[in-house]
């Protein structure tokens, strides 16, 4: 810590160094004209062009009249090499004062070194913005994980795998868009703040609005309002936003969370299965190349179509016992204190879900679990819905949307009493069409797609206790 202090002081000490030199420490805008990528992929043998470029100064390495270094762009890397003969004896020496992670700008002609590298001859530079801390040598390992997600800039810069994934992310969630807008769906945005929190079964975080004086929740979901504009006659829809979930943390959950969800009129659950297959299959193929991708030492193949089970059927497999309804969980499991439906899914998280590796809907659950989905015609004590697992996880989950406001209203009221949303009610007393609704997980999914084993390893900032 005092060896970090004094470099803390030694480093604030150049801020008046620069400005004594009549040059500004901190912001000024700088013309670029190259990349780093560019300068690579542009480079041609005996050129004459002369580029500008611009970056944060990495891995200088000083030879006495010379000195070579790093400047590292969004793009990556170019070396640059610095010369007294060329700067001067006053251009030289301002240069040996920049230190690692300072910003500069470069001009000069392009070249390759000896040893076949692309480098950017310096003849002249601007100072653009001082670094006042150094940069870590050392940053990995399970000691500095807390510090990688707490200090995420610092992550990004000293490892290029981190910033890796992060692009990986983006385009991921451009592919999904673009795969969904050449569908014809329509891009919406709906309310983080609601009055009563409903598309799912979660504990809300509480806020307050002092001008209209009442308690609001941050969503759990959007799905309320999404079907509310089905209603409207939207008949394809979809938002990828935030979610926000006040209960616990772990490598698969935190408070705050990204969520797609799709929902199309006239459909059924059964559409929702061929559009998550097309729409993942189209997303994997794009950033890719191929359709089978490694996660946690298993291939997985994304292939259409993927495997179908019913959750009775999944559990008589995976158990060794027949259950063909509800009251059967008993058989598998007999403890008192709970009831059938908390037996149900410890069997379904405990016994099923590891072994749904390859990409699989678990379809047709008990009616209980899913009070906003509708009954099977045959079998009103199912409803047609599906999750779907990947890698042994769930990623997301999917319906026929029940339009019945009838029943609608009977089940929240059964859910709770207290917390019915009349107004979403009202909405389908018009008219909801038939209409199959989508939720996939974003973090999740990249999860997979990065072959990453903790959500927070795909969150730029996760929820963390505070130091």
């Amino acid at each position: 810590m005092e060896e970090i202090n004094e470099l803390l002081e030694i480093r604030r000490q150049k801020i008046d160094f620069w400005k004594n030199k009549g040059i500004l420490p901190f912001g000024q805008r700088y013309e670029v004209t190259h990349t780093s990528q560019q300068i690579i992929e542009e480079f041609k043998e005996g050129s004459e062009e002369k580029v500008s470029c611009a970056g944060r100064l990495m891995a200088i390495r000083e030879h006495g009249k010379s000195i070579f270094a790093h400047l590292k762009d969004a793009q990556g890397k170019i070396q640059i090499y610095a010369k007294k003969d060329i700067l001067g004896n006053e251009g030289f020496s301002l240069f040996k004062e920049l230190d690692m992670g300072d910003f500069i700008g470069v001009q000069g002609k392009v070249f390759k070194t000896y040893t076949g590298e692309i480098t950017v001859l310096v003849e002249e530079f601007t100072f653009l913005a001082k670094s006042l801390r150094p940069l870590p040598k050392e940053w990995y390992g399970l000691r500095d994980i807390e510090s990688r997600y707490r200090q995420r800039y610092v992550d990004l810069l000293v490892n290029e795998e981190v910033k890796d994934l992060f692009i990986n992310r983006s385009k991921i969630i451009k592919g999904l868009k673009e795969f969904l807008d050449r569908q014809n769906f329509l891009e919406v945005e709906t309310p983080m703040m609601q009055a009563i929190p409903g598309g799912a079964i979660a504990k809300p975080f509480v806020t307050h609005h002092n001008t209209l004086g009442i308690d609001l929740y941050l969503r759990i979901a959007p799905e309320l309002y999404l079907k509310r504009l089905v209603v409207g006659g939207l008949e394809r829809v979809y938002e990828l936003n935030r979610n926000f979930r006040n209960e616990g943390i772990s490598t698969r959950h935190n408070p705050e969370f990204t969520m797609l969800e799709v929902y199309q009129a006239y459909a059924d659950y059964t559409d929702m299965m061929r559009l998550t297959e097309e729409l993942l299959a189209s997303v994997v193929q794009k950033l890719f190349g191929s359709l089978k991708i490694t996660y946690r030492d298993n291939e997985i193949d994304f292939t259409p179509p993927w495997q179908r089970i019913t959750v009775y059927e999944a559990i008589s497999k995976y158990t060794g016992v027949e259950v063909t309804q509800l009251e059967d969980m008993r058989k598998i499991l007999d403890v008192q204190e709970k009831s059938l439906t908390e037996i149900l899914n410890h069997i379904l998280d405990n016994k099923v879900e590891p072994n749904l590796i390859q990409p699989t809907f678990l379809m047709d659950y008990p009616t209980v679990l899913s009070p906003l989905a509708r009954q099977k015609q045959n079998n009103p004590e199912l409803v047609e819905r599906f999750e779907f697992f990947i890698g042994g996880q769930e990623l997301g989950n999917a319906y026929s949307e029940l339009n019945d406001p009838i029943e609608q209203k009977k089940r929240f009221y059964e859910q709770n009493p207290d917390k019915i949303d009349e107004d979403y009610i009202e909405a389908l007393e018009y008219g909801l069409p038939p209409c199959g609704g989508l939720g996939i997980g974003i973090d999740r999914l990249v999860m997979v797609l990065t072959n990453t084993t903790s959500i927070r390893e795909v969150m730029l900032f996760p929820q963390l206790r505070p130091k």
